[in-house]
C-alpha cells in the first residue's frame, strides 16, 4: 500500500504539473526557472505522466499507477493534453513514443552554482556522484523531514547516506532521483571533491568533518549537531559527533606510527619516573571495560548568554554534546599498574592529580579521587561504538572521565603523570575554562589562579522538537509533541524534566525515555524525554505564539536556574538556565 507521505507527494507533484501545463503550455518552467522547451519538456512531461483526461483524484487511474513505500514516482499514464493559448488544439504526447534520452544534453554547473541553490525561494539543489538534482518539490514530503533533507541543501548528499544506508542501491530512491536531475557537476568540480592537500598548510591533512554538522571554525575545527539529528539516536554516530579542537589533528604523531604507546610517569618532589605501554600492551594486558558516557563542552549554550552580554569563546547553540560507548582500561587498573594501590597509598605519596598530555600539546587534569573512585568509571579508551576511536575523535587513545566537562576528555593521549599539582597550561590553570562572577567583565584585577577550574557539570535539559522559530499546523483539538534531552554532571540520573507552554507559570512533567534506566548515583549518559501539551486555546481561538521552556531537576535535586542573568560570566561556560524556543501557531481546523 502507498505510504500517506508518497501519496500526498504524488498528489501534490501531480498538481503543480497540471496548473503549470495549463499555465505555460510551450514555455513550461521549472522551479529553478529552466525552460522544458522541446523533446527534453516533452519527455519529462511524459514521464511525469499527467493526464488530462483525470483531473479528479490525482490517486486515481492510470496518473498513479503505483509509487514505492520509499516514495518513488513510478507514473504509468500514456497522454499529456496540452491546451492553453495559442494551442487551441490539444497536443498528445505518448510516453510509449518517448525513447529514454542519456541526459548528456542536460547542462554543466559548477559546485559553486549548486550551492547558490540552498533555500526554497532559490530552488534546492543537490549533488550525488556527477549529478545534480532540484530537489525543491521533494523536500516538504522527505519520509526524514524537511529540516534532516535541507541539511544538504547545496551540497552531496553522500555523506549523508553513509549514516542513512537505506538510500544506498535503493531503486525507490533512484527513481525519484531520475526525474528530478537538472544537469551534470563540472568534472573539475567532480575530482575536486577530493582536492589536493596543501601540505604546507597545518590544517592539510585535517580528517574531514561531516556536512551535517554546523561549523563554526573550521581551523581549529568547532562543530556542532543541528538540532533535528541530536536525538536521532541515543547513541551518536561517530561521523556526527561534536567538534572541538584547539589545534590541528596531530596526523603526522598518530599515524604511520610501528608502535602506539602510552607513557606513564610519576612526577614528585623533583623527581619522576616512566614507563611506557605499547597500545598492544593496553589491549592484551588488562581487561576491556566499557562505559556509555555523554560528553559536553563546557561552552554548550553559550549562545544564550551572548543575549545577556557579550562572551568570549565560540557562540555554540544547543548540539556541543554528543553519547557514545566508550571501551579500553580502566583508569583505576592503571594507576595499580603504575604502584598506586588506594587512596591512603595516593595521600602518602602525596598524589592530588592526575595530569593527561594530548599529541597537539593540549594538557589537562582531574583530581586523583575521581581516578580512584572505583564507581567513577574513568577509562583510558581506544574504542568508541565498536570500532577503533576516529582520528577526529582522538585516536589511537582517548581520556574519558564520565561526568566531567569535555575538556578533561583529552585526545589523541601521549602520557598520563601523577602528580601533586593540576596541569599546567591555559586549559587548565587559565581563564579559558574558568567561571567568573557576572560583575566580572574583565580579568584586569581578577586573581585567575584562585578560580577552582571546571571539573564536573551542572544539570541541563533542552528543548530538541519543536525548533526556535518553527511554525506548526494545529487545530484546536490536537496536542503538540516536544522532545528534548537531559544530562547532569558527576553521574547525577535526571529524575524529572518539567516543561510549561506559557513562559513558566504552568508545567507539565515529561515522561523519561532512553537513558531514564541508568542508576541514578552513575548515569553518564543523558537521558531522553517527551511530553504531549494540548494546543493552547483561549476565547475559542489557538494563541498565535507560544514560548516553551524547560528544566530538568537531576538526583541531587539540583534545578536549573530560571534566567542566563544570573548565571551569565565572562567566558560563556555552563549556561543551564530554562531553555526555551519560541513557536508559531498556525490554525488549520
Amino acid at each position: 500500500m502507498m505510504a500517506s507521505w508518497a501519496r500526498r507527494f504524488c498528489a501534490r507533484r501531480a498538481g503543480v504539473l497540471v496548473s503549470r501545463t495549463l499555465e505555460k503550455s510551450v514555455g513550461l518552467v521549472s522551479s529553478t526557472g529552466r525552460g522544458l522547451h522541446g523533446p527534453r519538456g516533452s519527455e519529462a512531461l511524459a514521464r511525469w505522466g499527467v493526464c488530462a483526461e483525470k483531473l479528479g483524484d490525482p490517486r486515481e487511474g492510470p496518473l498513479f499507477a503505483r509509487a514505492s513505500a520509499a516514495g518513488a514516482l513510478l507514473l504509468g499514464a500514456t497522454t499529456l493534453a496540452l491546451a492553453t493559448e495559442g494551442h487551441p488544439k490539444p497536443r498528445v504526447v505518448h510516453a510509449e513514443a518517448v525513447a529514454p534520452a542519456p541526459g548528456r544534453d542536460l547542462p554543466v554547473f559548477s559546485r559553486g552554482e549548486v550551492e547558490g541553490h540552498d533555500t526554497l525561494e532559490k530552488g534546492i539543489w543537490v549533488i550525488c556522484g556527477d549529478k545534480v538534482y532540484d530537489i525543491t518539490e521533494f523536500v516538504q514530503n522527505h519520509p526524514g523531514g524537511a529540516s534532516k533533507i535541507m541539511l544538504a541543501a547545496g551540497k552531496s548528499v553522500e555523506p549523508f547516506w553513509q549514516i542513512y544506508q537505506q538510500h544506498l542501491g535503493n531503486p525507490a530512491v533512484q527513481e525519484i532521483l531520475g526525474d528530478l536531475q537538472i544537469g551534470w557537476l563540472d568534472p573539475k568540480d567532480v575530482a575536486g571533491m577530493e582536492l589536493d592537500l596543501d601540505r604546507n598548510d597545518p590544517y592539510a591533512r585535517e580528517p574531514k568533518t561531516h556536512p551535517a554538522l554546523s561549523v563554526h571554525y573550521a581551523k581549529p575545527v568547532n562543530a556542532e549537531i543541528p538540532p533535528s539529528l541530536l536525538m536521532d539516536s541515543w547513541i551518536t554516530p561517530n561521523d556526527l559527533w561534536y567538534v572541538r579542537h584547539h589545534h590541528p589533528v596531530p596526523v603526522e604523531h598518530i599515524e604511520g606510527r610501528d608502535k602506539l604507546s602510552l607513557e606513564l610517569g610519576v612526577s614528585l618532589g623533583g623527581s619522576h619516573t616512566t614507563q611506557v605501554l605499547s597500545l598492544q600492551d593496553l589491549k592484551e594486558k588488562f581487561e576491556k571495560k566499557k562505559v556509555v558516557a555523554t560528553m559536553q563542552c563546557g561552552g554548550n549554550r553559550r549562545g544564550g548568554l551572548n543575549g545577556v552580554d557579550d562572551t568570549k569563546g565560540t557562540s555554540w547553540d544547543v548540539g556541543a554534546i554528543s553519547n557514545a560507548e566508550w571501551a579500553g582500561v580502566s583508569l583505576l587498573e592503571l594507576l595499580r599498574h603504575m604502584g598506586v594501590e588506594g587512596p591512603e597509598d595516593a595521600e602518602k605519596k602525596g598524589i592530588k592529580h592526575v595530569q593527561f598530555e594530548s599529541h597537539d600539546g593540549m594538557t589537562a587534569s582531574i583530581p586523583i579521587e575521581k581516578a580512584l573512585n572505583p564507581y567513577g568509571d574513568t577509562i583510558i579508551a581506544y574504542e568508541m561504538n565498536g570500532v577503533d576511536i576516529p582520528k577526529k575523535n582522538g585516536y589511537p587513545l582517548r581520556a574519558i572521565v564520565p561526568g566531567v566537562v569535555g575538556v578533561r576528555n583529552v585526545k589523541w593521549l601521549k602520557s598520563i603523570t601523577l602528580s601533586s599539582e593540576e596541569a599546567e597550561g591555559p586549559w587548565q590553570r587559565g581563564m579559558n575554562y574558568k567561571v567568573f562572577s557576572p560583575s566580572v567583565k574583565d580579568l584586569n584585577s581578577v586573581d585567575i589562579a584562585s578560580v577552582p577550574t571546571i571539573q564536573e557539570q551542572p544539570v541541563q535539559s533542552v528543548i530538541v522538537s519543536p525548533q526556535d522559530g518553527e511554525t506548526l499546523e494545529v487545530v484546536p483539538e490536537e496536542e503538540l509533541e516536544i522532545k528534548g534531552y537531559s544530562w547532569s554532571g558527576g553521574g547525577r540520573g535526571v529524575i524529572r524534566v518539567d516543561v510549561s507552554i506559557d513562559s513558566g507559570k504552568s508545567w507539565h512533567t515529561a515522561t523519561l525515555k532512553e537513558g531514564s534506566e541508568q542508576n541514578p548515583m552513575r548515569a553518564w549518559a543523558w537521558t531522553f524525554w517527551e511530553v504531549s501539551i494540548p494546543v493552547p486555546v483561549s476565547q475559542g481561538k489557538v494563541a498565535t505564539k507560544v514560548d516553551i521552556c524547560c528544566k530538568a531537576t537531576d538526583y541531587a535535586h539540583n534545578c536549573q536556574p530560571e534566567t542566563p542573568d544570573s548565571i551569565w560570566n565572562l567566558r560563556g561556560l555552563n549556561n543551564n538556565s530554562w531553555h526555551h524556543v519560541n513557536v508559531n501557531l498556525d490554525d488549520v481546523s
